[in-house]
């Protein structure tokens, strides 16, 4: 079985979605991989854009092609890192419109008795708790521009088990319980928070995570290949440009009234 070709939203670097142009917008992990196509994309889009990372190469690549941003090194898991974050923001932009909660980790492959506590918490702790911790200093912050949108990076994981990826999956969950209580919670201030859910998304990652999952299971990278894609009602896999798309349409204008959904990008996955 081979993958269809992807379409990839290049169009929308020329269309200009209603009420984006101006606003101020963080992105966690947005100097590669699909935080990278969202930061290009809304700075194509006339957007402020603050990005962070890990990975300081891939930072200052990042801030060199998008001109103007705020460029920050962070590990969204750690609380002071964050706080470091939000502060250089309130400083140069004076406020916020919008945050992507983007940043995330693959986390470990293997059954479950054979994972380690270091490694479960590690994936829940930027997963899930760095959701928490980039929203805790964000929403005041929204809240005091008069309102704006929250988007929490889930998975297909988190609407399907994921046998061996169990901590990704229970984060991703857990990030879906984030997003429909923040919703509920924060309507009243004009703020919507939507989660957007990729599903197998073209890049180094996802072929790490096929490779670790053949390993896992006896086989080649080939036959585990074509497993996933036989699960994808499109057979195909989804590019960074989508899911970047979809982030764009849910904090402009266009997506004004949506609140407490959980997008697929995914092709339709039937299962993992």
């Amino acid at each position: 079985m081979t993958d269809q070709s992807s379409n990839s939203p290049t169009l929308l670097v020329d269309f200009h979605l209603p009420g984006l142009k101006g606003k101020k917008v963080v992105i966690t992990a947005g100097a590669s991989g699909i935080g990278f196509s969202i930061a290009r994309l809304l700075h194509a889009q006339g957007v402020q854009i603050a990005i962070c990372d890990v990975d300081a190469d891939a930072l200052h690549r990042a801030s060199i092609e998008l001109e103007g941003c705020v460029a920050v090194e962070a590990d969204v898991s750690d609380e002071r890192a964050v706080d470091t974050l939000f502060d250089t923001v309130q400083d140069t932009f004076g406020g916020l419109d919008a945050l992507v909660n983007n940043a995330g980790i693959a986390g470990p492959t293997g059954n479950l008795e054979d994972l380690s506590p270091d490694d479960w918490r590690r994936c829940i702790d930027i997963c899930l708790t760095g959701q928490f911790l980039s929203a805790r200093r964000a929403i005041p912050m929204i809240k005091a521009n008069g309102g704006g949108a929250l988007v929490n990076m889930a998975s297909a994981a988190a609407k399907h088990g994921y046998a061996y990826r169990t901590p990704y999956s229970a984060a991703k969950f857990g990030v879906i319980g984030l997003t429909q209580s923040l919703a509920k919670e924060l309507g009243p201030d004009n703020i919507r928070v939507n989660a957007v859910l990729p599903g197998i998304v073209e890049g180094p990652r996802m072929e790490k995570v096929i490779r670790d999952r053949a390993e896992a299971a006896g086989i080649g990278y080939a036959a585990m290949k074509d497993d996933y894609l036989k699960n994808i009602s499109m057979r195909r896999m989804v590019t960074p440009d989508d899911v970047a798309a979809t982030v764009a349409f849910l904090i402009s204008d266009a997506g004004a009234n949506l609140s407490g959904q959980s997008l697929a990008v995914d092709g339709n996955v039937e299962t993992l």
